[in-house]
């Protein structure tokens, strides 16, 4: 079950409205899960400073279940996510910021009890 949570300084206007749903498809491709199952949130608008200047940027988090836990995953899935963000959003890959979080099945909860019973 993926979260992706997706902030830029960048005006609603100058974000395509589709990204979310753009990026919840390229996220399910890219960590190989069902599409049902990843949330993406995309905050616009945001005040954000990335390497020392506020020029338009952007960071990503992605927390999942058991495919973001080693360098190598996230190597893969890291040139991925610039790929799709780089193209959709317009920006450049230095003004662009990926974090990868492992999650536990513990650690996330759903109807009512964890992941580690369903």
């Amino acid at each position: 079950m993926p979260f992706v949570e997706l902030d830029t300084n960048l005006p609603p206007q100058q974000v395509p409205q589709d990204l979310a749903e753009k990026l919840c498809s390229a996220t399910a491709t890219i960590l190989s899960k069902p599409r049902e199952r990843v949330n993406v949130t995309v905050r616009t608008g945001v005040s954000m400073v990335v390497g020392g200047s506020c020029a338009p940027c952007t960071q990503l988090l992605v927390s999942s279940i058991g495919v973001v836990g080693t360098a190598e995953q996230n190597k893969e899935h890291s040139a991925k996510f610039f790929q799709f963000l780089t193209e959709n959003m317009g920006l450049e890959q230095d003004r662009i910021l990926l974090r990868f979080v492992p999650l536990e099945p513990w650690q996330v909860g759903k109807k009512a009890t964890v992941m580690t019973f369903l």
